[in-house]
């Protein structure tokens, strides 16, 4: 056991000597592998010093030109780096430049000023950069010199970069598409301001009464009560219920737009006195519409008739419910008060909202059979058209069973059902097509006889009733027409009856010359300072000139 014991002592004593033996050997062979790399490193740092050369030389460039800037900071003058930078940059603006020059010359700007400029750029930073004499110290930089380099490159730099920000639109094809969006953007916004404000401007100039026609209607209304006596009610005539005639209704409170229709169908009528016409005013102008006519008779021959609304005893709000509609104060306020507000949010719509949708002369057209029970038929007239051409061929017309004759205005998408009535109403919606081609007011045919039999007031009235709140369609003449007479309207040939010219200044002057009426329909109404001058004097060559009133009122100057 005891020599057991020493043994295993023996053994351990061995073991550790020979552990301490190996560690050493092991650092003496780490120490002397550093040693070799440090001597190496310096042996590079040592031959890889470049030979002395004037001080002008670039620095290399390539692929090792990093590593060769990296010893050169460690083991050589600070200023060279800097030196180094200032090449680089001046040598990043020269490819800078020559690539914007190029550019140019591609698109084909080669007599541009800034390809010019470009091109004198990018010479004037390789001249600056290869000055031969630009240092001339054997060893080190002259910092002094260096500043003065520095600074002339980055004055080149400074202006290299003020002339491509300012070309660079030229250039940038996406900066070029940006600015394009921008601009349409923000002249589409004008557009639609500018839209809306000239609708509402356009409203306020057609529904507000000119100085010429306010005096007018005065200088006739003193004229009557100066002279009462020859202003004495006269006996209805037979000719005002004669049915072999040629009847005409004109329903308005112009008294110069009246005496235009009149005296354009006579002028242009080939057996004049046998046209009857039947003018409805309201109260306020039928004293100025009676002298009128009392001085100024329709020549030829032509009978003409004068009434107030209130002469039609049976159009009270009991029975017409466009009266009681238009009687209500609370849609008179809405209608009257909102106008402002609907036009600018939307001018197509200020049409729908001017007090003439409000007022009864421009609903009487559907009370024509009560108003004429002895005629069997009678075209409709609106104070804004001229008549060129004899109309009693519309008389001659056979309107199929029809009750309407009138032009048709729709083409394509426009003027369909779909435009003037709610179609998201089940009423409307069940009873009509929204596709169904729309026609016009202005010059209409209406068989009489044909009215009564299909019993058109009572098919307007009971609409009407149903439009107590106006879902159906907003307070105007045409949509309640365009119900009326469903499958109840003859289509006549578009030359009869031209549209546009209050509005339109493209329609052509042939299709004006061939039309047998032409409508000013829209704001620019002819007797207005906004009419369009190229159609204007279609309509002031009927104007009675002569008339004593007319001169004295200035009337068109």
């Amino acid at each position: 056991m005891a020599i057991a014991v020493r043994s295993s002592r023996g053994g351990g004593s061995g073991g550790v000597g020979a552990g301490f033996r190996s560690l050493f050997s092991y650092r003496i062979f780490i120490s002397a592998l550093f040693s070799l790399l440090f001597i190496a490193t310096v042996s590079v740092l040592l031959t890889s010093r470049p030979p002395p050369t004037h001080h002008h030389s670039r620095l290399p460039t390539g692929a090792n030109a990093y590593m060769h800037r990296t010893f050169l900071a460690l083991n050589s003058d600070p200023l060279k780096t800097r030196l180094d930078l200032i090449y680089k940059q001046a040598n990043d603006h020269i490819t800078l430049v020559k690539t914007y020059a190029a550019y140019a010359r591609k698109l084909k700007l080669e007599n541009s000023k800034q390809l010019k400029m470009f091109d004198d750029l990018a010479k004037n930073f390789s001249d600056l950069t290869s000055k031969p004499s630009l240092f001339e110290t054997d060893g080190n930089l002259d910092e002094d010199v260096l500043r003065q380099f520095e600074k002339e490159v980055k004055d080149r730099v400074k202006f290299a970069r003020l002339m491509v920000a300012e070309s660079k639109e030229n250039y940038d094809n996406q900066l070029k598409i940006q600015k394009l969006k921008d601009t349409i953007f923000s002249v589409s916004e004008s557009l639609g301001k500018a839209k809306k404000n000239g609708a509402l401007a356009s409203s306020i100039a057609a529904k507000t009464i000119p100085k010429s026609l306010h005096c007018l209607a005065m200088r006739l209304v003193e004229e009557r009560i100066s002279h009462p006596e020859k202003y004495k009610e006269e006996l209805p005539k037979a000719e005002f219920e004669d049915p072999s005639l040629y009847h005409y209704a004109v329903f308005s409170d112009n008294v110069i737009a009246v005496s235009v229709v009149v005296r354009s169908v006579v002028k242009n009528a080939e057996e004049p006195w046998k046209h009857v016409f039947h003018v409805v005013t309201d109260r306020m102008n039928v004293a100025a519409m009676k002298v009128w006519f009392r001085m100024r008779p329709v020549e030829g021959g032509a009978h003409l008739e004068v009434k107030a609304v209130e002469d039609y005893s049976f159009l009270n709000s009991s029975y017409a419910p466009v009266l009681r509609q238009i009687e209500s104060a609370k849609k008179q306020r809405f209608n009257f008060e909102k106008t402002t507000e609907n036009v600018t949010k939307d001018g197509s719509n200020m049409k729908l909202k001017n007090p003439e949708s409000m007022s009864i002369l421009n609903h009487l057209r559907f009370y024509l059979p009560e108003m004429y029970p002895k005629l069997h038929k009678i075209l409709l007239l609106d104070d804004d058209v001229v008549v060129q051409k004899d109309l009693t061929g519309l008389w001659k017309i056979d309107l199929a069973g029809k009750v309407n004759g009138a032009v048709e205005t729709c083409f394509g998408s426009f003027h369909r059902f779909s435009q003037y009535l709610n179609f998201t109403h089940p009423l409307i919606k069940e009873r009509f097509n929204p596709k169904a081609c729309a026609w016009a007011y202005g010059m209409n045919v209406f068989d009489l006889d044909g009215w009564r039999r299909e019993k058109c007031t009572e098919t307007y009235e009971e609409w009407q009733n149903l439009n107590e709140d106006r879902t159906l369609w907003k307070l105007d003449a045409l949509p309640p027409g365009l119900i009326t007479f469903y499958s109840l309207t003859k289509s006549l040939d578009k030359s009869w009856h031209v549209l546009g010219l209050g509005y339109n200044p493209s329609i052509s002057m042939d299709e004006i010359n061939n039309a047998a009426v032409i409508h000013y329909n829209g704001n620019m109404k002819p007797w207005l300072d906004i009419a369009m001058n190229q159609y204007k004097n279609l309509w002031t060559k009927y104007v009675d000139n002569d008339m004593e009133f007319v001169q004295m009122c200035n009337f068109g100057v």
